[in-house]
C-alpha cells in the first residue's frame, strides 16, 4: 500500500474552498439528462433496464465475510477503452486510506449476522470529488454502523477520473481549473448515474438470493457520492429505483423536478460547510417536501465537510443515531418476513 504524499489537509481544503464556483459544475454536470451512445452502452446510460447476468453469485455472504461483486456482466458500458487499474493509497490528509482510478465498478456487499437480518439493504457511494473515494470513514465504516442494525450494507465503487499515483495533489489541481473539471465531468457524469442506478438494479434483482425485500433497497452517499445518491432519486426507471436515499452534504441542482414516484429522503448537513453550503441540502428538502414527499433535514451548527464516520467530539457524531431513528419510523428496520 502506498503513502500520498501532498499539502497538509488544512491548506488542501483553503484551495478547495476558493473555487465554490466547481460546484455548480459538478452539480449541472450530474443534473444533465444522459447522453445517448450505442447498444449496451445506450440502453444502460438512458436508464433502461440492463440484466445483471452474471454479475453476482447465487449464494449468500455470511457476516464478517464481504463479497465483492462485479456491477456490470462483462465491461462497464461507456468505458471500454479505460485501461487504468484500480488503486489504494493512504492519504494523509485525511487519516484515512482511499482508492482511485476505479475503472471497473463493483459493489462490496457486507452482511449482518443472521439473527439481526431485517431484509432492508443500502447502498454506500463514498465521496471524493470523483477523483478518489473515501473508502472508509464514507464507506466500510458506514457499512459496519448499518450492519449493526441489520441492514445489509453494499459499498459501490462506481467510476473515477483518472488519476496518476498521486491522487489528491491531482483532485487539487483539477479542483483549481473549473474548465478542465467540466470536460472531465462531461464524459464522466453518465457513467457514475449508470453505476448508481445499475447498482439498485443489481441489489434487487439478487434479492431474494441474498434475503432482501425487494421493496427496502437504499441508497446514500457523501459529497460527489451524495451527488450520485440524488440523481438517481431523481432519475431513474421502476427497476433503479431506491425505496429510500440519503444524501449528506450533498451538492444539489439550482433547479430540478422531483419525480412523482420520489422515494422518502433523510438529509444530513453541518451549518459550517464552507464547501457545499447547507443552501444545498435546504433546497432537496424544500422540493421534496413542496412535492409532498416524506422527507427530513438535519443541519449541524458545526462538523464543517467531510464528517462521515468521523468523531469530533460534536451533536454531529450522532447523525446516524438519528438516521437509525428515521429508518425506525419509515417501518425500514422491522423484520421483513
Amino acid at each position: 500500500m502506498k503513502t500520498v504524499t501532498s499539502e497538509p489537509i488544512g491548506s488542501f481544503l483553503k484551495k478547495l474552498t476558493r473555487h465554490l464556483a466547481l460546484m455548480a459544475i459538478l452539480i449541472a454536470a450530474l443534473s444533465a439528462e444522459p447522453a445517448l451512445s450505442s447498444g449496451a452502452a445506450a440502453r444502460a446510460l438512458s436508464g433502461a433496464p440492463v440484466q445483471a447476468g452474471s454479475t453476482a453469485s447465487t449464494a449468500q455472504p455470511s457476516a464478517n465475510e464481504p463479497k465483492v461483486i462485479p456491477l456490470w456482466p462483462g465491461v462497464a458500458p461507456g468505458s471500454e477503452g479505460w485501461t487504468q487499474q484500480e488503486q489504494e493509497a493512504f492519504a494523509p490528509q485525511l487519516k484515512s486510506r482511499i482508492v482511485h482510478n476505479v475503472a471497473r465498478p463493483t459493489l462490496t456487499a457486507f452482511f449482518p449476522e443472521a439473527s439481526v437480518r431485517n431484509g432492508t439493504a443500502v447502498i454506500v457511494c463514498p465521496g471524493g470529488a470523483f477523483h478518489f473515494l473515501a473508502i472508509e470513514f464514507e464507506g466500510t465504516e458506514v457499512a459496519t454502523r448499518l450492519n449493526s442494525l441489520g441492514i445489509t450494507a453494499f459499498v459501490l465503487k462506481y467510476r473515477l477520473v483518472r488519476t496518476g499515483d498521486d491522487a489528491m495533489q491531482e483532485t487539487t489541481d483539477h479542483l483549481r481549473d473549473p474548465a478542465k473539471m467540466a470536460d472531465l465531468m462531461k464524459t464522466l457524469r453518465p457513467l457514475v448515474l449508470a453505476d448508481g442506478q445499475q447498482a439498485i438494479r443489481v441489489v434487487r434483482e439478487h434479492a431474494a438470493e441474498w434475503g432482501l425485500a425487494p421493496d427496502r433497497i437504499g441508497i446514500m452517499g457523501f459529497s460527489a457520492g451524495a451527488a450520485v445518491t440524488a440523481a438517481v432519486a431523481l432519475q431513474h426507471d421502476s427497476a433503479s429505483r431506491p425505496d429510500f436515499a440519503a444524501p449528506i452534504y450533498a451538492p444539489a441542482p439550482e433547479q430540478f423536478a422531483v419525480p412523482a414516484d420520489a422515494a422518502p429522503l433523510f438529509v444530513v448537513c453541518a451549518d459550517d460547510d464552507a464547501l457545499v453550503p447547507p443552501d444545498h441540502s435546504v433546497r432537496l428538502y424544500s422540493a421534496w417536501h413542496a412535492a409532498g414527499h416524506p422527507v427530513e433535514l438535519h443541519v449541524y451548527a458545526k462538523g464543517g465537510h467531510g464528517f462521515g464516520m468521523k468523531k469530533q467530539g460534536l451533536p454531529v457524531d450522532q447523525w446516524t443515531d438519528r438516521f437509525s431513528d428515521w429508518l425506525k419510523a419509515q417501518g425500514f428496520l422491522k423484520p421483513a418476513h
